[in-house]
C-alpha cells in the first residue's frame, strides 16, 4: 500500500500557463542553435550562393567549358599549331609546319629553308582562284637530295596502319581500299616542291577527311604519282588532290612566307604519259639527278640539266570540279621523254613507231572500195578516226586521259 507524501504547498511541476509578466511561448518548433544542425535532421538555414562550395565549383566548371567552346569555335588556322580551316579560305602552309588537322606525325626527312627574298605588295586585282599551270612531267619541276628520300614512306604506312579510322579516311580520298594503302604509298615518289603549289588538302577531323584549299610553299616534301601530281604532304600525312575554285572570293589565311605572291602560285597538271623517271634538282649540291618512279633514292643517278626549265602557262581560273580536261592554253598535254639521258650514256634510241609517209607518197584520191584500207596508226587513246583520211602531215587528234583519284597506283606500265 502506497502512501502519498504530505503536500508542502509548493508546485511540484512546471506551471500550466504563462508566467505573469513573461512573453508568451513560441507557437512553432524551437529554433536550431547558432551554427548547429537543427534537431530532427531538418533543412539548413538559407545561405548566400557564394558561400556554398558545391555551387561555386559548378559555376566555375560551367565558365571554363563556355570559354573553351568559344576558343574552339572562333579559332582558325594558326600556321600549323592545330587550328581549323573554315570554308572560303585558302590556307598558306609553310614547308616546315605540320598544319591543321594532320593525319599522321611528320614523316618528312628534310625541309628546305624558306626563301629569303621579300615579296612585293600584293595587288587587289590578284585572285587566289587564278593560278598558272605547269606540266607534271617537266624536268626540274621538283627537287630533292640525291640518294636521300624526301619522305619516310614506311613510317607513313605504319602511322596509318596503327589507326583504322584514319587509314579508312585516307583510302577514301585516294580511291583505293584500306588494304591497298601500303602499296599505293610505295608506288608514289618522294620529291620536294620548287614552286608554291595550290592543292586541295585533306585534314582529319571527327573521323573523316575534310578538304580545304591550300598553298604549299616551295621546299615542301610531297609524294607524287606517276603523272607528276602531288598526292601526299609528308609533314602531316594528309592526302592531296587537284585544287578547285572557291565559290566566293577566297580569304588568304595561315602563315605566309617572304616570297609568297598569288600570281606566282602554280597548279600541277598531270602529264600525258606515265613518268618513268623524274628529273630533279639538288639545290644543296647544285646538281641534277634522275629518280625512278616509286623509288626512295636508292637508284638515283646523275643526269644532264634539262634543255628547258619548267615553264608555267598563262594564268587561268581554277575549275569548280577537280577534272582538268586539257592544259589552260587549249593544246594537248606535252608528252615527256620516257627516260632522261644520263651524263655518261648516249641518248635513248628513237621511238619504234613507224614514221608517217611523206606527203608526196600518198595517193591524191582515196583507194577504191575493193582494195584493203591502208594500215592505221597505233591507237593512242583518242577519238575514232574520221570517215575520210586527214590531210597529209596532220597528226591524229589528241584526247586527254580521264582523271582518276589515284592515277599513279598500280604496277609500272610496260
Amino acid at each position: 500500500m502506497s502512501v502519498e507524501p504530505p503536500s508542502s504547498g509548493r508546485p511540484s511541476g512546471p506551471p500550466s500557463g504563462p508566467l505573469a509578466g513573461g512573453p508568451p511561448p513560441p507557437s512553432g518548433p524551437p529554433a536550431p542553435p547558432p551554427g548547429g544542425t537543427p534537431p530532427g535532421g531538418g533543412p539548413e538555414p538559407h545561405r548566400p550562393w557564394w558561400k556554398s562550395a558545391p555551387r561555386v565549383a559548378l559555376l566555375t566548371t560551367g565558365v571554363v567549358v563556355v570559354v573553351a567552346l568559344v576558343l574552339v569555335l572562333t579559332r582558325t588556322g594558326d600556321g600549323g599549331h592545330g587550328g581549323t580551316v573554315r570554308a572560303g579560305e585558302v590556307f598558306l602552309l609553310p614547308a616546315g609546319r605540320t598544319g591543321p588537322d594532320p593525319f599522321t606525325e611528320n614523316t618528312a626527312t628534310a625541309t628546305a629553308p624558306a626563301p629569303a627574298s621579300a615579296a612585293p605588295p600584293t595587288s587587289a586585282a590578284e585572285s587566289a582562284n587564278v593560278v598558272r599551270g605547269v606540266d607534271g612531267g617537266a624536268g626540274g619541276l621538283y627537287g630533292g637530295t640525291r640518294d636521300v628520300s624526301a619522305c619516310d614512306v614506311e613510317k607513313q604506312i605504319r602511322y596509318l596502319q596503327a589507326d583504322a579510322a584514319k587509314n579508312r579516311a585516307f583510302a577514301s580520298v585516294v580511291g583505293v581500299t584500306t588494304a591497298q594503302v601500303p602499296a599505293y604509298l610505295r608506288s608514289l615518289t618522294p620529291v620536294e616542291l620548287r614552286m608554291d603549289t595550290r592543292v586541295t588538302n585533306h585534314g582529319y577531323r571527327d573521323g573523316a577527311a575534310v578538304p580545304y584549299q591550300a598553298v604549299l610553299q616551295a621546299g615542301t616534301a610531297v609524294l607524287v604519282d606517276a603523272h607528276g601530281e602531288p598526292r601526299v604532304r609528308c609533314a602531316c600525312g594528309n592526302p592531296l588532290t587537284r585544287p578547285i575554285a572557291q565559290k566566293t572570293t577566297p580569304r588568304i589565311t595561315g602563315e605566309s612566307w617572304p616570297s609568297y605572291r598569288p600570281s606566282n602560285v602554280v597548279v600541277v597538271l598531270p602529264s600525258a604519259t606515265v613518268i618513268k623517271a623524274f628529273v630533279l634538282y639538288d639545290a644543296e649540291h647544285q646538281r641534277w639527278f634522275a629518280r625512278q618512279r616509286g623509288d626512295t633514292g636508292g637508284k638515283d643517278r646523275p643526269v644532264k640539266a634539262p634543255a628547258h626549265p619548267p615553264a608555267p602557262s598563262a594564268s587561268f581560273s581554277l575549275p569548280s570540279s577537280p577534272s582538268y580536261p586539257a592544259h589552260p592554253s587549249g593544246s594537248s598535254r606535252p608528252t615527256t621523254a620516257p627516260e632522261p639521258p644520263t651524263s655518261a650514256a648516249p641518248p635513248p634510241p628513237p621511238s619504234e613507231r613507224p614514221a608517217s609517209p611523206p606527203p608526196g607518197s600518198e595517193p591524191a584520191s582515196p583507194p577504191p572500195p575493193a582494195s584493203p584500207p591502208p594500215p592505221s596508226e597505233p591507237d593512242t587513246g583518242g577519238s575514232p578516226p574520221p570517215a575520210s583520211p586527214p590531210p597529209a602531215g596532220t597528226p591524229p587528234p589528241s584526247q586527254p586521259a580521264p582523271y582518276s583519284p589515284a592515277p599513279g597506283y598500280g604496277p609500272p606500265a610496260v
